[in-house]
């Protein structure tokens, strides 16, 4: 099996790890040609705690002959990005080969929707769960949400990604799957305020359970299945974004809640945080869908100071 990452970042890395071990035939794309030479001199990877990279791992930036005849493209950048590189492979890319989401977030619209905008294929899946990227190389058990309504999609990634450290559930409520993905970075940056603030554990259970509340109705209102919730894509990767220093995401908000706003600058100036990116898009959704979810938007007043941290605490016992 043939598989290109798009995305040489610590999750596309990551993934990579795992199609190797599955006996797959990977090539990672890079659209950064410096960073291409340092992978392929080295077989390093910074980003992902030095992790060396398999001899058998193809690294290129020509996105044509990376996928023109893979039987699965994963497309694992930025948010930010996601556009413009889908824009690229939709030049490129076979009717034959199926598609499998791994970024997280949401630009205006669902990445699913920016993909079938540009690329006419049902042979769409999306992925999520509780899985940093360093646990993934180290083979730690992990499990992960599979969004998709094409049955031969779900049964090739499954063949692909599926082993004794990989587990993987399916559902075919894509949109529950991609809510979850996205409001569970924004949700870690608040959840790291209340640790930087030094709030009890009960303090945190309480802002936890109203969160997930929220993001279930949310799905329920974008027409997915208030279950997803209870995934790994849903409660399974909260509790892990939302209560570890290994999440950039709460890192951010710790900084904040513990009032080191320069350094928590600073760190947003070097690193992806996906959370910030993300939570203007929500906004914008929630406005066009008109629904209510006033923690969005306090979390967006803190971060930009219109409000003080403090207020989320207030918030959480006048929230209906």
């Amino acid at each position: 099996m043939k598989i290109t990452i798009l995305g040489s970042g610590a999750f596309g890395v990551a993934l990579s790890s795992i199609f190797t071990k599955n006996k797959c035939e990977v090539t990672l794309w890079t659209n950064d040609a410096l960073e291409k030479d340092l992978l392929l001199k080295t077989r390093i990877s910074p980003k992902l705690n030095n992790y060396k990279i398999p001899s058998s791992v193809k690294i290129t930036t020509d996105m044509y002959s990376a996928v023109w005849d893979s039987d699965l493209v994963v497309i694992a950048v930025p948010t930010s990005a996601v556009k413009s590189v889908v824009k690229s492979l939709s030049k490129c890319i076979s009717k034959n080969t199926h598609i499998l989401i791994a970024s997280k977030g949401i630009d205006k619209n669902f990445i699913s929707e920016i993909v079938s905008s540009y690329i006419n294929t049902t042979k769409i899946a999306v992925i999520s769960g509780p899985t940093f990227a360093s646990d993934i190389v180290k083979g730690s058990k992990i499990g992960l949400s599979l969004g998709t309504t094409n049955k031969v999609t779900r049964e090739l990634i499954k063949s692909v990604m599926e082993n004794d450290y990989v587990k993987l559930r399916d559902t075919k409520d894509i949109i529950g799957i991609e809510v979850c993905g996205s409001m569970k970075n924004v949700i870690a940056i608040a959840s790291g305020m209340l640790d930087g603030m030094k709030t009890s554990p009960s303090t945190k259970a309480l802002f936890l359970t109203e969160a997930l509340n929220d993001i279930k109705e949310l799905i329920d209102k974008l027409g997915g299945d208030k279950k997803t919730i209870l995934s790994f894509a849903g409660f399974g990767d909260i509790l892990m974004t939302c209560t570890s220093d290994n999440s950039r995401n709460y890192t951010y908000g710790f900084m904040i809640g513990s009032k080191k706003i320069k350094t928590a600058e600073k760190y947003k100036n070097k690193t992806t945080i996906e959370g910030l990116y993300t939570l203007k898009s929500i906004k914008e959704l929630i406005k066009k869908e008109k629904v209510k979810l006033p923690l969005i938007n306090l979390i967006d007043d803190i971060i930009k100071g219109e409000k003080k941290k403090e207020e989320l605490l207030n918030f959480l016992i006048n929230k209906e």
